[in-house]
């Protein structure tokens, strides 16, 4: 058996009455660990090779944390605690980065990512949403839908309320992981699964999908959907709840360039280069017609809005009289970058 695996975590979760994960919990996850700690663990969980999520039982925990003691200090630290667990406890390993077999695997590649310990399509989450069932976050943690109805009474019958914060697959990243160096006004806003860079300030409004995220510094007042990365020093703006989307999904990865700025409900569907302005309320898909225009504000070509991915010092803008999307050079952002360059 080869030792060396793509990542590990040792997790505490809920089941609902039928033995189904419903979520789970990893403290520690590790990516890309010794190959020592792998030859320790894998004796006493009996592995042998490939992706696996493995139930181990309380006393299990405790031979782990005695395995690891002088190996890994702290993985031997959080075993100790998960030995006195009253929850179910898993193992999951991963020997490579390949589609997902397990919910126990599926929450351990959202923490990798909100742990920042992988970046937005950096890891291959192939048939993720099966695998997450959708269950009701409550007060008193993930409840199968199934089994909700009851737990309400049985709650009301003791002078409790149980709360339904939402019903979803996905639950709040904070419940999970809060980042350091990070400020988020509404954390229901922010799921598992996201990466949020330190520095980065997520307004009441702005929302943050799994496997999407900000590199950080940055502040972002509108939605970030799962394939978009914003880069330093960008600004995802605002002033109402719609503003500022970026949207990616399958295949396709949107990334923002540094000191990007896309204005109050504004929107793009392909990748920014550096210092690019989207103006406020103009939405650009990667079909979306763009005339350029030179210095002199005179049309020089129609080009689609795809031909201009990844270009930098760029101005979108929408001709207020003809409705027309127009495209110039961000003559500002060339000063200003020309200026810091001869500064350093």
């Amino acid at each position: 058996m080869s030792n060396a695996l793509f990542s590990i975590a040792f997790g505490v979760g809920t089941q609902n009455r039928q033995g189904n994960w419903l979520e789970v919990f990893y403290a520690q996850p590790l990516l890309k660990p010794s190959e020592q700690l792998v030859a320790a663990v894998a004796p006493v969980l009996g592995y042998s090779a490939g992706n696996q999520a493995i139930a181990i039982s309380n006393a299990q925990a405790a031979q782990l944390a005695t395995a690891l003691k002088d190996i890994d200090a702290a993985q031997a630290a959080l075993l100790t605690r998960l030995a006195e667990s009253h929850k179910p406890l898993v193992a999951t390993l991963l020997a490579e980065d390949a589609a997902l077999t397990s919910t126990p695997e599926a929450y351990l590649k959202l923490h990798l990512l909100s742990h920042r310990l992988a970046r937005p399509h950096g890891l291959n989450l192939t048939g993720i949403f099966p695998l997450l069932p959708n269950v009701a976050w409550t007060s008193q943690g993930a409840i199968d839908l199934g089994e909700l109805a009851e737990r309400q009474l049985e709650a009301r019958l003791k002078g409790e309320l149980l709360e339904v914060i939402s019903v979803d697959k996905f639950p709040k990243m904070t419940d999970y992981v809060v980042p350091a160096g990070v400020r988020i006004a509404d954390t229901a806003r922010v799921r598992l699964g996201a990466y949020v860079g330190e520095g980065t300030t997520v307004m009441h409004e702005g929302f943050i999908n799994f496997n999407g995220g900000t590199e950080g510094p940055g502040m972002i007042e509108g939605r970030v959907s799962a394939g978009v990365f914003v880069r330093k020093g960008s600004d995802l703006g605002g002033g109402c709840s719609t503003m500022g989307t970026l949207s990616g999904g399958g295949n396709i990865v949107i990334s923002v360039g540094e000191g990007c700025l896309i204005g109050a409900n504004a929107g793009i569907g392909i990748p920014l280069g550096d210092r690019n302005i989207v103006e406020a309320g103009l939405y650009i898909t990667a079909g979306t017609k763009v005339a350029l225009l030179d210095d002199q504000n005179q049309l020089v070509k129609v080009v689609k809005a795809r031909d201009l991915a990844g270009q930098a010092d760029l101005l979108f803008r929408r001709n207020s009289q003809n409705g027309a999307v127009e495209c110039k050079t961000n003559k500002t952002a060339i000063e200003l970058n020309e200026a810091l360059h001869a500064h350093n």
